[in-house]
């Protein structure tokens, strides 16, 4: 039995009350600078300022954590959501496994511990050009950034509500 929505929003978010954080790698840099831009772009058109969407950079994926709670922090504990953004390329060791395991538990257990969303912004891809379609650089690509700027206004505005 299909479910009703999966994969839609059912409602229009307004991020003009937000103020969110970007922290990515950069490592990957062409694919990293599109899905910033992405996530970006969204923000403004779902109603967030730009002057509310700080963006810090890390070396690589693997400081993603502790670069996200750093802009945390250094904001004064102001952000609504988090979105960490980094690229992963599978290569021909094991490398790519402990990075991407590494990564998604410590931003999992990063939100438990500062009660505000982080949105997982990770590409593990086995080939560049998957990691290209995903960040919308070919011409059949989709850029997961939008998603996931649209992740974060969802998700602070809930979280907003739930805390009223």
């Amino acid at each position: 039995m299909p479910i009703s929505g999966l994969g839609k929003v059912d409602k229009t978010y307004d991020g003009s009350n937000l103020k969110i954080g970007i922290v990515h790698a950069r490592w990957n840099a062409e694919v990293i600078s599109a899905l910033v831009d992405g996530a970006i772009a969204r923000l403004k058109d779902m109603g967030v300022k730009e002057e509310n969407i700080v963006v810090m950079s890390v070396p690589g994926s693997f400081e993603l954590p502790f670069g996200t709670k750093t802009l945390f922090y250094q904001e004064g504990k102001k952000l609504d959501a988090l979105i960490s953004i980094g690229t992963l390329i599978k290569g021909e060791t094991m490398h790519f496994e402990y990075i991407a395991d590494a990564v998604s538990h410590g931003l999992m257990r990063l939100q438990e511990e500062i009660h505000v969303p982080v949105i997982f912004g990770l590409l593990t891809c086995l080939t560049e050009e998957q990691a290209q379609a995903r960040s919308g650089l070919t011409k059949d690509g989709h850029n997961h950034g939008a998603d996931w700027g649209s992740a974060a206004v969802e998700m602070a505005t809930k979280w907003k509500g739930a805390r009223n």
